[in-house]
């Protein structure tokens, strides 16, 4: 609550000013040097009746008479520089000066402003205070500034001898409180008094929708500040809340501390205590949380939260969580007792620390059952995630000649229905940048034989799949697949008949793995068996691939007196032929029963780390066409701007392959795809299907007889999907608002808010108008103060359609629409909502609704999941700022968690 009464005592060296008479209108600034002048160090005891009211009564009453003072001259070390719009006046007689209207001192780094400013620099004495209007009202109040430090009041009035000073109504800043207090006094450099003071977090210090009200503050500047007793005050109404007496430590420095848990109650863990713990400020590059939960029924939890970050170097975030979680009471057959955790990781290297070299991660694992069982949870849309996905990687960049990148990286990836989890630990990549062995650096690429280039690439693997009960347990790494595979690609790419273009190359292969498998039949138990060997086994594979292809365009002119005046179809076609040989010497067989007369062929490659070598030839020719087409529109609302552009089809997609080596089925299906944006950009449509040219028998098996010649169409559909996505607000043309937290994202969920948005339990001050200013919620008023009829709102929705007929089952396998949405009810008050329906399973999916209110200092919402497995309602309403962030009313009914063992 520092005044900083300490920066202006110190500005009063401008008490030090010459002899003349100057007014005007508008008076330039001057630079003036007086000689200074020592009086007595007391300061005169002045109340509020002695405050002037015109500008010759404030002489006056400001003027000192110096007869006992010891006169000692000394000189000023800066310039300083004055301003008033009516008049200045310089009295030598009296050794005062006035300076009215608009009166401003500067010196230095300090600025002093006010309706009148009059010093006596014989008694080392200013005073700054307001003046009245036309209408009788007091204006221009004084303003003192140094730095960022401002001081506002009714009336300044110090002594710059005695270092003492009184502030009438002073308004200042101490962090995130706003003070003003009735009288201030300054005793010496480090102590403070203030009178009959009240703070609070409001905006409007005059007008504050609450604030403490206490009549002792004693404020050490930078170290800590003490008060008496202190009421709370809401809307002008004392209210009950209110302790004897405070410290609050004063510190621009983060400061460790105690976090008050949340008091509640849920239907199954019995009443807790949540998020509770303590705060640890560590230093200025990384900090630590401590939080803990506690629940009658015996169930506790534990999170750790640490946050670092390096200006220009890095930031990231560290949380670890751990939950014991109890079902019913011990001795009864529905008794669980279960334990999760769950780790996440984030950190981002900035871009500037190292141009060569970038570490980065993103850690989610745990328990799959986590976020289904967890108690504290900050979005119960979570435990709708069925993928926890990891990613650690580090790369280098080596500016040699040619460039060698490398990159270590290790994955996670977890499937939280299946409790399947797959791990690469780690994957080592490396590359050799294009070298042309037939062309010089500086000479340009072109023609067959100067564009042939060659690359080296390499990975490596160390590849796990487990499940939660063996993680990181013995088992784990012993059933791990390692190996390490080497590339070499050399490639050409020429132009024919100046239209076409050419590329052909060829690619070999190196695999190195350090798993193997011998499959035999086993006489005792009459039965195929497989047994894994470890060991160092390697082969080659090669393939020659080539493609031509050429761009077409086609324009269809209506006139430039039509809306639509021409349409541009672009066509890409392209052929590949691919050739691969068979890699048969890699094979071998086995018997398979026990007459020993019958054999498979099977490769100890089986299975392995990057697949295995085939033993059919492959002589594909693949064919391709892309499309798109654009319009050229006519712009009505300008008639003399160019015609725009539109996207009609962003894209229109065929391919197929055929394989002359086969002997049967060589046709593969035909995939067609295509998508485009409609309703400038806000709808995005996209489409896939799978045509099969071959008819299927009563099992559903592909037979090699064309569908058409089965008494079908020319193709038979197999599967076909359909997806739309439509985000559109009141603003046209304004983005999509409905993004979710990041928090959300990390935990597996989607970016935007269809599954709902996060609360968090811990800080409940997240709002939904977190991203709008006042000036953005003014403009949405009219200038009347009524709300704007165009009520502000932002709609999503996404719908989605699969259909399978692999096995002429002609089913409609999903069939689902999902939509989120918010809208402004009033300027401060708030309603979203996430809902969907699935018209397959028949039944509404994820639902939230949320209501918020904005209390300028405080905030209200109500968050509601009201059906479903995720049963939930929350109720909160506290104060913003994290000073004041335990203040607060949090109620709220958790989901019933079914716990497994």
């Amino acid at each position: 609550m520092r005044t900083n009464l300490f920066h202006i005592v110190l500005s009063a060296i401008f008490l030090t000013m010459g002899s003349s008479i100057a007014s005007a209108q508008d008076t330039p600034i001057k630079s003036i040097t007086v000689p200074a002048e020592k009086d007595k160090d007391t300061l005169p005891e002045t109340t509020d009746s002695q405050i002037i009211d015109t500008v010759k009564k404030s002489i006056k009453e400001a003027v000192i008479k110096p007869n006992d003072t010891v006169k000692k001259k000394s000189g000023l070390d800066g310039i300083i520089k004055r301003l008033a719009q009516d008049y200045e006046e310089l009295d030598q007689e009296t050794k005062k000066l006035t300076l009215y209207n608009k009166a401003e001192l500067y010196y230095k780094d300090f600025e002093l402003k006010g309706g009148i400013i009059v010093m006596n620099y014989e008694t080392n004495e200013v005073f700054a205070g307001r003046i009245k209007d036309s209408t009788g009202n007091y204006t221009q109040m004084p303003y003192f500034k140094q730095g960022n430090n401002v001081v506002e009041a009714d009336s300044i009035h110090f002594n710059t001898e005695s270092k003492k000073a009184r502030i009438w109504n002073s308004r200042s800043d101490q962090g995130e409180f706003r003070v003003k207090g009735e009288i201030t006094k300054k005793e010496n450099d480090s102590v403070y008094y203030i009178k009959g003071a009240r703070f609070t977090t409001s905006k409007d210090i005059d007008n504050p929708e609450y604030y403490f009200y206490t009549k002792k503050i004693k404020l050490v500047p930078g170290k800590k500040v003490i008060v008496g007793f202190t009421n709370m005050v809401i809307a002008d109404v004392p209210t009950p809340l209110a302790i004897p007496f405070a410290f609050f430590p004063m510190t621009d420095e983060a400061e460790s501390g105690f976090i008050v848990p949340t008091f509640g109650d849920n239907n199954s863990q019995g009443y807790f205590l949540q998020n509770g713990g303590y705060y640890f400020a560590l230093s200025d590059y990384y900090d630590l949380a401590v939080l803990g939960d506690y629940y009658t029924n015996g169930s506790y939890g534990l999170r750790f939260q640490s946050s670092y970050a390096k200006r220009y170097k890095f930031r990231g975030n560290l949380n670890l969580r751990f939950e014991n979680n109890v079902q019913s009471e011990r001795g009864f057959p529905d008794y669980v007792r279960s334990k999760q955790y769950n780790i996440q990781w984030s950190h981002n290297q900035d871009s500037k620390a190292n141009p060569n070299s970038r570490f980065s991660a993103s850690v989610n694992l745990g328990s799959s059952q986590y976020y289904r069982q967890s108690q504290s949870l900050s979005n119960v849309g979570a435990r709708l995630n069925n993928t926890l996905q990891s990613s650690i990687s580090y790369s280098k960049t080596f500016q040699t000649v040619p460039q060698v990148n490398i990159s270590l990286s290790a994955t996670h990836s977890q499937n939280t229905n299946t409790e399947t989890i797959n791990m690469t630990l780690p994957t080592l990549q490396a590359s050799v940048d294009r070298i042309f062995p037939f062309a010089s650096d500086d000479a340009p690429k072109k023609g067959i034989i100067k564009n042939v280039n060659l690359q080296y690439n390499l990975r490596g693997e160390n590849r796990i799949a487990t499940t939660d009960s063996l993680f990181f347990k013995p088992q784990m790494f012993r059933d791990a697949k390692s190996g390490l595979q080497h590339t070499i690609p050399l490639s050409t790419n020429f132009k024919i008949f100046k239209h076409f273009s050419v590329s052909a190359g060829t690619n070999f292969q190196e695999t190195w793995v350090m798993n193997t498998i011998d499959r035999y039949y086993n006489t005792n138990t009459n039965e195929e068996e497989t047994r894994d060997i470890k060991g160092f086994e390697s082969y080659r594979t090669y393939n020659f691939s080539s493609s031509i292809g050429t761009t077409i365009y086609g324009t269809f002119n209506f006139g430039e007196d039509k809306k639509i005046q021409a349409i541009r179809h672009v066509i890409r076609p392209s052929v590949s032929y691919t050739y691969t040989p068979s890699f048969e010497q890699y094979y071998d067989t086995y018997q398979i029963d026990e007459t020993g007369t019958a054999y498979e062929d099977y490769t100890k490659f089986e299975g392995g780390l990057f697949g295995s070598p085939g033993k059919n030839l492959s002589n594909n020719i693949g064919l391709s066409v892309n499309n798109t087409f654009e319009a050229k529109v006519r712009n009505d609302d300008e008639p003399d701007e160019e015609p725009k552009k539109i996207t009609l089809l962003n894209n229109l997609n065929l391919s197929t392959s055929y394989n002359m080596a086969a002997d049967s089925l060589a046709w593969s299906p035909l995939r067609v795809t295509a998508g485009t944006n409609l309703f400038k950009q806000k709808m995005n449509i996209n489409f896939g299907t799978t045509l099969d040219p071959y008819a299927i028998d009563n099992g559903g098996d592909r037979i090699d007889t064309y569908n058409i010649n089965n008494g079908g169409s020319l193709f038979r559909m197999t599967s076909a999907n359909v997806t739309v996505n439509y985000s559109f607000s009141s603003k046209d043309g304004e983005g999509d608002k409905g993004k979710s937290d990041d928090q959300t994202s990390r935990n597996g969920g989607r970016e935007d808010d269809l599954f709902g948005t996060a609360t968090d339990m811990s800080d409940r001050r997240k709002s939904m108008f977190e991203d709008e200013d006042e000036d953005t919620k003014k403009s949405n008023k009219t200038d009347g103060g009524f709300f704007n009829a165009k009520i502000p709102w932002d709609l999503r929705l996404a719908y989605s359609l699969t259909y399978s007929n692999s096995n002429r089952q002609r089913k409609i396998t999903g069939n689902s629409i999902m939509m989120s949405g918010n809208v402004d009810l009033t300027p401060r008050w708030k309603m979203g909502f996430s809902s969907g329906y699935d018209f397959v399973q028949k039944g509404v999916t994820f639902t939230q609704l949320r209501f918020e209110r904005d209390l300028l200092s405080w905030r209200m919402d109500f968050n509601w999941v009201p059906f479903g497995d995720n049963t939930y309602w929350g109720f909160f309403i506290g104060i913003k700022s994290s000073v004041l962030s335990d203040i607060k009313y949090d109620k709220r009914q958790v989901p019933d968690r079914v716990l497994g063992n």
